[in-house]
């Protein structure tokens, strides 16, 4: 008795992979959902409890390890630069072709927002805090005011990933396109609405989340002065990046636009 195997029709693997492909890049844009809300809680010290359970449990300043001072300065300086040299190195464009070697292209925006997603969560889950308090305006007017400040700029963040397309930013937009058989998008250079008034608008909200609050305590203090660093960095990076892909374009918005403080008129 002989048996012969049939072999899938033409394309039959090519759309099996296009539907994985949508299937991964949904799960990573939902990991990032549910870490980007965990973010939000976890800088402005929401605790959020359903019946007995906790559902956001650890905040910058609650719950994690109880460990000395200087421990837990190392493990957050640890947790930080492992986020930022993700962050940072996997957006690069010389990062990305030779990564796209081994991850398939459409997918590799897709990748990135797992990888930053899961990095940003170990680093909220192994987090020490640090409590002394270097100020602490709680239960004043001052406070309502710098919360609303600070949620503001969480707003600018999302609002902004939405002005440059919120879908390809997150690795949606590529792999759907591909389900459909389209080509892969193209880019071009565009300033919309606060890209009109600082050159990285994104930065900027996370600057305002990450500082105004009305307790600073020290390990909040590391948490915002890291993101600086890592800011700063990550601009040059990404500035360099955009020169070398729009050009003249980018390099005249660069002088007529401010990086992060409309009310700074220096350029670069």
């Amino acid at each position: 008795m002989t048996t012969t195997m049939r072999r899938p029709a033409p394309g039959t693997v090519e759309v099996a992979g296009r539907i994985a492909a949508v299937g991964y890049g949904v799960a990573a844009y939902v990991l990032f959902l549910l870490v980007f809300s965990w973010a939000i809680a976890f800088v402005e010290g929401i605790r959020i409890t359903i019946g007995d359970s906790d559902l956001v449990a650890r905040t910058i300043d609650h719950g994690g390890p109880t460990v000395p001072a200087a421990i837990a300065l190392l493990v957050n300086v640890v947790l930080l630069t492992i986020f930022a040299a993700q962050h940072s190195v996997m957006a690069r464009a010389g990062f990305k072709r030779w990564w796209t070697r081994i991850v398939p292209v459409v997918v590799e925006r897709s990748t990135y927002v797992l990888a930053a997603s899961l990095c940003l969560a170990a680093l909220m889950w192994w987090w020490c805090p640090i409590t002394a308090e270097l100020w602490d305006v709680s239960g004043t007017l001052a406070s309502s005011i710098l919360v609303a400040v600070s949620l503001a700029g969480w707003l600018l963040v999302l609002t902004t990933t939405f002005l440059i397309d919120h879908f390809d930013l997150f690795g949606l937009r590529q792999v759907v396109t591909n389900a459909r058989g389209r080509p892969a998008p193209t880019y071009r250079f565009v300033t919309p609405l606060w890209y009109g008034i600082v050159r990285h608008p994104i930065y900027l909200g996370f600057l305002i989340a990450f500082w105004v609050t009305p307790t600073m305590t020290t390990g909040h203090l590391v948490f915002a002065i890291a993101t600086i660093g890592f800011i700063f960095v990550g601009i040059r990076l990404e500035e360099r990046d955009l020169v070398r892909a729009f050009g003249a374009d980018y390099v005249a918005y660069r002088k007529r636009v401010p990086m992060l403080l409309p009310a700074l008129r220096h350029r670069v």
